[in-house]
């Protein structure tokens, strides 16, 4: 199997979803995670090609004249990626078919998801910038199904379009900086961009291509300030708030950071911009986690807060940053997948997830209890777990940043000291103390499908705690060393280090975070915190409804001003932007050069350029508009005798023709339509022929200046030697109208076809209402 059969596979399965939650009822979840599972499995095949030091590449040639591939990178970082995806998903399809079980839309749950599942594996495995690109936006649009699944509520629908909105709009910019990048290095391969770090850095325009990269990165990452549509998101199922938190969409920004590490990195921009804000990010959300009640809404921000230390890390860049993205991206994973489906499970059998309103669940779902606990210890950075080497990897890069070090660990303390107070809220509030019934539900404990993926994810964390040797050179050191671009990095995970400074920023963190959770309820109802979240939380989606509102407002009044129903008014808009548009080009851009020389004009021709003028202030200012019609005749007549005199007489010929049927269809047309009175003010009037005057002018020194410019043979040539052999005609004007440019031609006819209709369809219903009229009054 390739890479790209193996993405495809997922495709595939996503569109038997709905049939297997029809016909294979509470078995469907069980039977589809095989898919997630296979390619979990065929990913595991690689451990010993990536660990040997080797990449795996396929390619296979997508728009050739573009030079765009469907190409896939399997290297360190991206097969870590490609298994938490595969392996979480596959959970994730389990545990959805139990949670959904009776719902009738489930069908719909494994199309979106799968959906999502093969997109995020497109992402994390694409090599060229365009793949990565469809495959990025793919997981926005399935993530806008997911989020939406419950459409009938308006928060499901208002959030599902707030993700959308916010991480397409980063989309383009992203699309944007890629393709700038991709101009600097000359390829559009990520793996060949590995090398030209100087050439990227150096390039006037990288600051401009790192600036869009970031918009797209942060957007599709929550980044501050767009961080308010991640806990948004938590009107999706749980099902899907697990998989995007744990594994994917989340995490998809920073894996393009990390991915373009070795590309972008390496300059003040990079490592002030990423780091600050990464930094930031890590802050603000992890005291916005407490003054929350909602389990979900309490992990939401602090995957947010561990989206922006991974971002701070790999602003920071050194060897113990690396590192601890590595293990970081794992054990967050590991332990955010499990607590999402134990918050899910509370609320499934609970009837809430409220923890203000629940409490002693323990009693009544133990297996539930043992397994949320675990994950809430890893989160919390307690030993022997994961949690606990990737906290302490994270103190160690802050304490070796080159830049504001003291300012770095101090946030990720203050921050961590949130995040073991979450852990508390998450773990302790639902399952301990006296029960507490809510709304009369008979609580017990959930269906093998809800709690067997929060254990194995859980005890992951601490099998991989307790002996890191499993996992540190055969996934960790070459994920962190494709980060770095240093594919001989050697990381050695060790659960002791010794009483050094991070060990003590961990004992602190800890006793500190412990106290906070005692005090956590005066702290969550105090005037400080609640501030605090209408400024930093409620605040930016406040920032974003007004951007939302003023845009929506924004296009109805460009809407009711050009779109007011009159065709006229929009044959004068289309005008008016002509001369003003290509007025400004011809005056302001280019250097025309206009001979002016009327010397060898005949007193004839005069004559007809004076009937011409006469005849154009005769239709602007004609009372009626038959007069006009015969006015406009008059033009094209006099058109016609000027092509006589400079020996054209086809042209002649096609132009009496075309004015004498205009003249007849029209007058025709103004006869049989209905004979309301139309006044035309004399300003109007006026204005139309200015404009009209406008167009006529610039066409005349468009035309002044084609005559003055260096007459360029080439199509003239093609023509004459293709007409005959190529297209067998002699006559070079019928060849090229009828087939060189017989599409044209052709969408000239329908273009007059569909008028002729439409001027069909207005006098039938001319006459319809005039009869219905009669018929009234008599």
């Amino acid at each position: 199997m390739t890479i790209l059969a193996a993405i495809l596979l997922i495709f595939s399965a996503a569109f038997f979803g709905p049939s297997a939650a029809k016909y294979l009822k509470n078995s469907s979840g069980w039977i589809l995670a095989l898919v997630p599972f296979s390619v979990f499995a065929y990913l595991l095949t690689f451990i010993p090609v990536i660990s040997g030091g080797e990449v795996v590449k396929e390619s296979w040639v997508w728009v050739s004249y573009l030079g765009v591939n469907m190409s896939f990178y399997l290297d360190g970082f991206s097969l870590m990626f490609g298994l938490i995806v595969s392996g979480v998903g596959t959970f994730i399809m389990i545990y959805g078919g139990g949670y959904l079980a009776t719902d009738p839309k489930l069908g719909r749950f494994y199309f979106s998801i799968l959906l999502f599942m093969g997109a995020m594996m497109g992402v994390v495995l694409a090599d060229n910038i365009i793949a990565l690109f469809i495959f990025w936006e793919l997981t926005s649009i399935s993530s806008y199904l997911l989020i939406g699944y419950k459409h009938e509520k308006e928060e499901s629908r208002k959030s599902a379009l707030q993700a959308l909105l916010v991480t397409g709009s980063g989309g383009l910019a992203l699309l944007a900086g890629l393709i700038i990048l991709s101009m600097i290095t000359g390829t559009m391969e990520i793996s060949e961009m590995f090398g030209q770090a100087g050439v990227v850095s150096e390039h006037p325009w990288y600051l401009g291509a790192l600036i869009l990269i970031l918009i797209g990165a942060f957007t599709k990452s929550a980044q501050f300030p767009f961080h308010f549509w991640l806990p948004g998101a938590m009107a999706a199922p749980t099902p899907v708030s697990a998989y995007l938190h744990s594994a994917t969409m989340v995490k998809a920004g920073v894996y393009l950071l990390a991915r373009l590490n070795p590309v972008l990195s390496g300059t003040i921009e990079w490592t002030y911009i990423v780091t600050g804000f990464g930094a930031v990010t890590m802050l603000v959300a992890a005291w916005l986690a407490i003054a929350h009640t909602d389990l979900k809404k309490v992990l939401a921000y602090t995957t947010v807060m561990a989206l922006g230390t991974l971002t701070m890390l790999i602003g920071m860049g050194h060897e113990y940053a690396v590192k601890a993205v590595a293990v970081f991206i794992l054990s967050h994973s590991l332990y955010k997948g499990a607590l999402f489906m134990v918050a899910g499970t509370v609320d499934h059998e609970a009837g809430t997830r409220d923890v203000a309103l629940i409490s002693g669940l323990r009693k009544t779902m133990p297996l539930t209890a043992t397994f949320g606990c675990i994950a809430a210890l890893s989160m919390a950075g307690v030993a022997p777990l994961l949690g606990f080497i990737g906290k302490e990897l994270v103190y160690e890069a802050a304490l070796s940043s080159v830049s504001f070090p003291t300012v770095l660990i101090t946030m990720a303390v203050l921050a961590n000291i949130a995040v073991v107070a979450s852990s508390g809220i998450v773990a302790i509030r639902p399952f301990f103390g006296e029960y507490k019934e809510y709304n009369n539900k008979h609580v017990h404990e959930a269906p093998l499908s809800m709690w067997i993926g929060p254990a194995v994810l859980s005890v992951l964390s601490i099998v991989f705690g307790v002996l890191p040797f499993l996992i540190d050179t055969s996934i960790i050191s070459k994920a962190a060393g494709a980060v770095a671009g240093t594919p001989d990095l050697v990381v050695s995970l060790k659960l002791w280090h010794g009483v050094n400074a991070a060990l003590i920023l961990s004992i602190v963190t800890l006793l500190s975070g412990i106290g906070l959770y005692l005090i956590w309820n005066k702290v969550r109802e105090s005037g400080v915190v609640q501030t605090y979240d209408r400024i930093m939380g409620q605040g930016p989606v406040k920032g974003y409804e007004g951007w939302l509102n003023g845009t929506l407002g924004l296009a109805a009044a460009q809407t009711k001003f050009f779109q007011n129903g009159y065709l006229r008014y929009y044959m004068l808009c289309v005008v008016a932007f002509f001369v003003a548009v290509v007025g400004y080009t011809l005056l302001a851009k280019t250097d025309m050069m206009i001979a002016a020389d009327f010397s060898d004009i005949y007193f004839y021709e005069w004559t007809l350029a004076g009937i011409i003028v006469i005849a154009a202030f005769a239709a602007v200012f004609a009372g009626s508009g038959l007069v006009a019609i015969a006015a406009l005749g008059v033009v094209g007549y006099s058109i016609a005798l000027l092509y006589i005199l400079f020996s054209a007489p086809d042209l002649a010929i096609t132009q009496v023709l075309v004015e004498t049927l205009t003249v007849i269809l029209v007058a025709l047309v103004l006869i049989h339509l209905p004979q309301s009175k139309v006044s035309v003010s004399m300003g109007s009037k006026v204005r139309d022929g200015i404009l009209a005057g406008g167009v006529g002018l610039i066409v005349t020194l468009i035309m002044l200046a084609v005559l003055n410019t260096e007459f360029d043979p080439f199509m003239t040539d093609y023509f004459a030697e293709n007409s005959y052999v190529v297209a067998y005609g002699r006559n070079i004007v019928n060849v090229i109208l009828v087939d060189f440019r017989a599409l044209d031609t052709f969408g000239e006819i329908v273009v007059i076809g569909v008028a002729g209709i439409g001027v069909y369809a207005l006098i039938k219903l001319g006459k319809k209402i005039t009869t219905k009229k009669e018929g009234t009054t008599a």
